[in-house]
């Protein structure tokens, strides 16, 4: 009887997905642990099914990091971190192509004969047809950073909802009861996280969220400078005493806004972010915020569609994985004010 991969498997006391690596000489095997197999192989007298040798020298080896955009609501610290956390798993055994789905008019050249695997970084529902393509050319898929709310599909997602809760909750201690919120894009799914996540702590501390204090941003720096501006256009008696920005980035734009207004911050007014990028620490004050686990998100999404690569499979998971909140000295007590 012909030797199989599950034979010298359990002759090897390895998975048939490592004797696969190393019958198909993938990088991404230990030498050591290859020269065992293919020994073991041999004294087995294994002979390799030709059907699946071809599929193998079809392989790409390329892995596409695909976001909504890489131009509108991600930041260069969002950008940095995924595809550090990516690389780390992937390492020079696979080329990453990165691109942004806004750039593509269709979706034609994204095959499989192009690309062993696609992870993306998504934000909107509009990306929906870019996962049905995918899906349809038969790609192994990880989306992150969105639950897509469809079980068959591998999704790994940041708890932005709880994150924002324990941020607002953090000020709401701190004894604020005008809380405003400067929104990220309204298409994105991380901006609808982050506003329940405050409208749910104010709710459950039976506080008021008025309609001007809360103001649309783009994730950007500019916007968050713009969304200040209009929030201390109110009277003193009406504006907030503190200010919870969707991402760090507009946080650092109201602060440079408030600074040029000669308020200072935490004394005349608190304000928080989101993400605690590199710069949150160099803030003046350093800012307070909340920490997504961008890397650490990355890294299994990508050592996750390395797996289906090499053992596909029908099933989905969704992964959810809990922000920190970062206390630092932006915040003041509503006392002081």
């Amino acid at each position: 009887m012909t030797a199989t991969i599950k034979d010298i498997a359990r002759a090897a006391n390895v998975s048939h997905m490592t004797v696969s690596r190393a019958l198909n000489h993938s990088p991404l095997i230990k030498e050591e642990t290859k020269r065992k197999i293919l020994e073991i192989a041999e004294q087995l007298h294994y002979v390799p099914n030709v059907n699946a040798k071809s599929l193998v020298l079809q392989r790409s080896h390329t892995i596409g990091l695909f976001f909504t955009s890489m131009v509108q609501g991600t930041s260069s610290s969002f950008l940095a971190e995924a595809i550090r956390g990516v690389g780390q798993e992937v390492g020079v055994q696979y080329n990453l192509f990165l691109r942004g789905i806004d750039d593509f008019e269709d979706f034609s050249s994204i095959h499989r004969r192009r690309f062993d695997g696609i992870l993306l970084m998504s934000q909107s529902e509009r990306d929906d047809a870019f996962i049905r393509h995918v899906r349809e050319q038969g790609i192994p898929l990880v989306v992150l950073n969105r639950n897509v709310g469809d079980p068959s599909i591998v999704n790994f997602v940041s708890n932005d909802r709880e994150g924002a809760y324990a941020l607002t909750r953090h000020l709401i201690d701190s004894g604020h009861t005008r809380i405003g919120l400067v929104e990220g894009i309204a298409s994105y799914k991380s901006t609808q996280e982050r506003k329940e996540g405050y409208l749910g702590a104010m709710t459950s501390a039976g506080l008021e969220v008025r309609k001007e204090w809360v103001v649309e941003g783009r994730y950007d720096v500019e916007s968050g400078y713009l969304a200040m501006e209009r929030l201390m256009a109110l009277s003193l008696e009406e504006r907030p005493t503190a200010v919870f920005c969707c991402n760090d980035d507009m946080a650092i734009g109201a602060m440079k806004a408030a600074a040029e207004a000669g308020l200072q911050i935490p004394s005349d007014l608190s304000i928080v972010g989101f993400d605690d990028i590199g710069f949150s620490h160099y803030t003046n004050p350093p800012l307070t915020t909340v920490q997504r686990p961008i890397e650490q998100l990355s890294r299994m999404g990508a050592r996750k569609v390395l797996e289906l690569i090499d053992e596909p499979s029908s099933g989905g998971e969704l992964v959810l994985l809990d922000t920190r909140l970062v206390c630092r000295e932006s915040v003041g007590a509503a006392e002081s004010f």
